[in-house]
């Protein structure tokens, strides 16, 4: 980059992100943002929430979640590894405020005058059974919940005002509301594509706001991203690991430096069964709703259980076996074998960012480089203490009340964790790249906005396949067949619980409409679920298949015709859904360590 950018990228960073760097920047003072003019009007008022529109039912929406303490169990750690951990969260706090930042910059301020500063989780004092539970307190609970104004359990609309999410977030300039514009304005400025399209690149308008300019990650969020590369580089003196001392320094350089996670992450999925391990990078892009490719920040302190992640070696041993036995022709299913399967049973003390906000994923698969997919494989981590909880507070009390009774009692949390399992190994698995008029291209762009849904129905439904397969070759166990898959359409409807407004809602969604159309899922008499296996197998290759296709074509408009047809909520879905009684939508974890709040 030509020092001339480098310094109108630090100028355009200044004005857009919160005047982090303003002082440095005379001329960024020239035109305040909108973030900055709602700043202005917030501060002007001794009530933050006076003249703001807030959702009357929040205190409801706050109960729907159930609050669950995730303590950091230091038993076994040399007081250097529990310092070590202590720079880790330091490092992933700053993160998750960069988060608030890209998703909703006005949230913050607000959020930040509703806590005063105070480092206690306000959902303990929200979730109070005193109906007196202050509104303010209500408020920047359910900002904490979401990391934004807007409800990520409630199809993304705004709870706080009636604006809704603009579909680039503050990623882009917000009059950009259409991939056409974007589209449009790069084939007249076509060396500029791969500046906009990077994953780690804030686009905003000019001065003159006649030219997109962008904005690196590095430079727009120096201000957190210095302190938490020196809180990578103290936790990486601290700990007895030489390999992942060697990545924290990495990762900090490549946090600090450059947004080039490349050699890091070959360096992460080289690392030997860690003790302490991170997640500690811009990975998912599930906020970018007008592109579908600016990387969030999603960090997360993880700390090994070695005996249950043991018990992953069975399934590492045939990954390769089930990508040669997709149901989808060979040229969209290139070999993976010799390629990194490190997968990781985990408890995660803390986390921030996407991780943190909304959804509360149970196991995640990284890195989302296609490159490093092609070239070395991913690291498939289990979060032990969530999925504990997402399946003793929800998925079993919700079967009990939704599925059929006789089938209801064969969910059960072996049956969950294996198909999540499947689901994070077959992540990494199907086609690598798109094929687009005969050249090969990034899945993730072709398909644009709509790709995390159908990367997420595919991990979901080739995972299903995958156990199957298992099952056929007497891997696991023909007598746990039935309850894989009662536990999977428990998970399913547990997960559309949420609205379609949420990548893995929507993939849900799908997936339930098409195995019902199949006869796979199968609504009884008194309004309760059952499974026909049988057909439910046939669907679960069927729809791998079509959903496999979508991605090696990289074909946009099928994936949009498809999901069109069959993300929609049914009426006879949704009155059983809104019988069920006590049972939490997600878990909303209280964690030990201070700092819950945006700086």
């Amino acid at each position: 980059m030509k020092l001339q950018r480098v310094v109108l990228a630090v100028l355009v960073g200044c004005m857009v992100l919160q005047g982090a760097c303003a002082q440095n920047a005379p001329a960024a003072k020239a035109k305040k943002s909108s973030a900055t003019t709602a700043t202005a009007k917030l501060k002007s008022t001794a009530d933050p929430l006076q003249g703001l529109e807030v959702a009357p039912d929040l205190k409801q929406r706050i109960d729907r979640l159930k609050l669950v303490r995730m303590p950091f169990d230091s038993k076994g750690m040399t007081a250097n590894e529990v310092a070590e951990v202590k720079a880790l969260v330091h490092a992933t706090q700053l993160l998750d405020d960069i988060y608030w930042r890209q998703v909703d910059p006005k949230a913050i301020e607000l959020y930040k005058q509703l806590t005063k500063g105070a480092a206690v989780n306000p959902c303990v004092a929200a979730s109070s059974a005193r109906s007196g539970s202050s509104k303010d307190a209500q408020v920047a609970c359910y900002l904490l919940v979401n990391g934004s104004r807007y409800d990520l359990y409630n199809d993304n609309k705004p709870f706080i005002g009636t604006e809704p999410a603009p579909p680039g977030h503050a990623f882009y300039p917000e009059d950009l509301k259409t991939a056409q514009q974007v589209e449009e304005y790069v084939k007249a400025h076509p060396e500029q594509k791969d500046a906009i399209y990077s994953p780690y690149n804030v686009v905003r308008w000019s001065a003159d706001h006649k030219t997109l300019e962008t904005v690196p990650y590095h430079v727009g969020y120096a201000q957190w991203l210095k302190p938490a590369a020196e809180s990578l580089r103290k936790a990486a003196k601290l700990s007895p690991d030489s390999a992942f001392a060697k990545f924290l320094n990495a990762r900090a350089d490549a946090l600090e430096e450059t947004d080039d996670y490349y050699a890091s992450d070959v360096q992460w999925l080289d690392l030997k069964d860690p003790k302490i391990d991170v997640i500690m990078a811009p990975y998912e892009t599930y906020d970018d709703e007008l592109l579908g490719v600016k990387a969030t920040y999603g960090p997360s302190v993880l700390v090994r259980d070695e005996a249950e992640s043991a018990k992953l070696a069975t399934f590492q041993k045939y990954v390769a076996d089930i990508q040669d036995a997709l149901p989808v022709e060979a040229a969209y299913r290139p070999s993976v074998r010799g390629k990194a399967t490190p997968m990781e049973v985990v408890n995660a003390p803390y986390r921030g960012g996407d991780l943190r906000h909304g959804y509360q994923a149970v196991a995640d698969n990284l890195p989302n480089d296609a490159r490093i997919h092609a070239e070395k494989g991913t690291k498939k981590m289990f979060f032990k203490n969530f999925m504990d909880a997402r399946v003793n507070y929800v998925i079993l009390p919700l079967a009990k009340q939704v599925m059929d009774a006789q089938q209801a009692v064969l969910a059960s949390g072996a049956g969950y964790l294996a198909s999540t399992m499947m689901h994070e190994i077959c992540h990494g698995l199907g086609p690598a790249f798109a094929t687009v008029d005969g050249k090969q291209a990034d899945i993730r762009e072709s398909i644009g906005p709509a790709f995390g849904a159908l990367e997420e129905a595919k991990a979901d439904v080739v995972g299903m396949f995958a156990l199957e397969w298992l099952i056929d070759k007497g891997v696991l166990p023909e007598k746990d067949r039935v309850g894989y898959d009662v536990s999977e359409v428990a998970g399913i409807f547990r997960t559309v619980r949420f609205g379609a407004g949420e990548a893995h809602a929507r993939a849900e969604m799908m997936e339930f409409n098409y195995y019902a159309e199949q006869g796979g899922i199968v609504r009884t008499s008194n309004g309760r679920y059952r499974i026909d296996p049988e057909k439910l197998h046939k669907a679960y290759a069927s729809l791998a298949k079509e959903l496999l296709e979508i991605e090696a074509t990289g074909d946009r408009e099928r994936n949009e015709r498809w999901f069109a047809k069959y993300s929609q909520m049914p009426a006879e879905l949704k009155q059983t859904l809104d019988r069920v009684k006590g049972v939490p939508i997600d878990v909303n974890p209280v964690f030990e360590f201070a700092g819950e709040k945006p700086e």
